[in-house]
């Protein structure tokens, strides 16, 4: 005999099933279950499930998530009752997932205590506060010149293969001891560079305080869709916690070309360079997420560095003015600069940070204000004497001053320095006790002087005249 629960009721029950009319593509469209929703999970019956991306009429097209060999057409779909959500929490710290939070490290999957949706609307003005404290990524010109504060979304631009990715990554390795969690979503890149990537943040010692979020160049469009929003809500959650967090989009480009993939497998109206009309609201929504709370709302931030891929250095192409607009500054990158060996090839003519300076500390701000201006007229003057003009001496003096500096500006990748560093060079530049170095033997010099700071008790609050002797008695036995 059964056992019925006593608050069952016997009665007619109703429920939507509907029809696989097609699939291609990672895309499947499905007749019936008319009370559907955008972003709502559908199951099939060979278990394979897909996320409602389009409405339509009389079908409805869904994002395949997971797929099996058995799915063909007519077989029934129904609804599983759900939103996408992905898993988040410090169990993923040094983990690699993909967008659904599944492991790709060959360790077992993490045991989830909390879930957080994949779309999300973004903090409201009241609960969001101004920026106002450092993120420090450990480049000479970012952090004097073109300073980021946490909070902030910097975007990093420019053609490919010049260094974008090797900024952000070092700016990852830096938060090293910091209390900066990071996560570094990795679309549609090459299974090698994203092992490379994992290797280096392994060999640093950064994998411990970063989550690696993975959407491979042959994954399905939809995971490569999904893959920034599933690493935003997994910083989200920290930042609702009272957390600082970093987040690296590498590379947007590649999401919008995702999205544009399905946007027209779905039959989607295209618009400029075949975008849908929508692509602005995509990036808009992804990057609003990013900011400071008020200690009210937990004090958490999340900083955003997404990349995004010129072709040919044109900024006017529909995506890089997009995200431009949405942005709070971007950093640019010249071929020019990439093939003259200025490496990182950062233009500081065309890039800028709007909001950056409200959180640079008050030491570095002071030692940096005429650099900028210093350098981009050397630029100009040593554009002018390339006429072979007969110059005056102070505009040679200017011109050795510049030459000197473009060679203090240079820094390997994978070397990030300390924010105490950062002031050194700075102040031993612009008070002139670099003078007499020859350019090609400046930067061996700086790095002695830097190592010594180790052991120096000197910090960014030490009073200016305590640098200036330390400084001078360093160079002093350097020279």
């Amino acid at each position: 005999m059964f056992n019925i629960p006593a608050d069952y009721r016997f009665g007619l029950r109703l429920s939507e099933r509907g029809c696989v009319a097609g699939i291609g593509d990672g895309i499947v469209w499905v007749r019936g279950l008319p009370s559907a929703e955008l972003d709502e999970l559908i199951g099939f019956d060979d278990g394979s499930t897909g996320l409602v991306f389009q409405l339509g009429k009389d079908m409805l097209g869904a994002i395949l998530l997971s797929q099996t060999h058995d799915l063909t057409a007519g077989m029934s779909a129904q609804h599983i009752g759900r939103k996408l959500e992905v898993g988040v929490g410090e169990v993923l710290l040094g983990r690699v997932i993909d967008p659904l939070g599944k492991p790709l490290d060959g360790l077992p999957a993490a045991d989830f205590r909390h879930y957080a949706p994949l779309e999300a609307a973004a903090p409201t003005i009241l609960e969001r506060d101004f920026v106002n404290q450092p993120l420090y990524t450990g480049c000479k010109i970012v952090d004097a010149l073109i300073p980021i504060g946490k909070g902030q979304r910097q975007l990093i631009i420019g053609d490919d293969g010049l260094g974008k990715s090797s900024l952000a990554l070092d700016a990852v390795i830096n938060q090293r001891g910091r209390d900066i969690l990071c996560v570094m979503v990795m679309i549609g890149q090459t299974r090698a560079s994203i092992a490379g990537v994992i290797e280096t943040l392994r060999q640093t010692g950064a994998l411990e305080h970063t989550v690696v979020v993975v959407a491979e160049a042959n994954a399905l469009p939809g995971f490569r869709y999904l893959a920034p929003f599933s690493g935003c809500a997994i910083a989200e959650h920290w930042l609702r916690m009272g957390r600082d967090t970093l987040i690296v989009y590498d590379d947007l480009t590649r999401h919008a070309q995702s999205y544009r993939e399905l946007s027209l497998l779905l039959q989607r109206p295209p618009g400029r360079e075949a975008y849908p009309g929508d692509i602005f609201y995509l990036h808009s929504r992804l990057l609003e997420r990013s900011t400071v709370l008020s200690i009210s709302s937990g004090g958490g931030s999340m900083t955003a560095l997404p990349i995004i891929e010129t072709r040919q250095g044109e900024l006017s192409a529909y995506i890089p003015t997009n995200l431009i607009s949405i942005t709070d500054g971007q950093i640019y990158f010249d071929s020019k600069l990439f093939a003259a060996g200025m490496l990182p090839a950062i233009d500081i003519g065309r890039s800028v940070s709007r909001i950056g300076g409200k959180a640079q500390h008050a030491a570095i701000k002071a030692a940096s204000a005429r650099i900028r201006l210093d350098y981009l007229q050397f630029l100009e003057l040593e554009l002018f004497a390339r006429f072979g003009t007969r110059l005056e001496s102070g505009v040679e003096e200017k011109l050795q001053r510049g030459r000197l500096l473009r060679e203090v500006l240079k820094q390997d990748r994978l070397e990030p320095l300390p924010e105490s560093a950062h002031l050194a060079w700075l102040l031993a530049y612009s008070e002139g006790l670099l003078a007499g170095i020859a350019p090609a033997a400046v930067n061996v010099i700086l790095g002695k002087l830097l190592q010594s700071l180790v052991e120096s008790p000197l910090s960014l609050n030490s009073p200016k005249p305590q640098w200036l002797a330390y400084l001078r008695e360093q160079l002093l036995v350097l020279k």
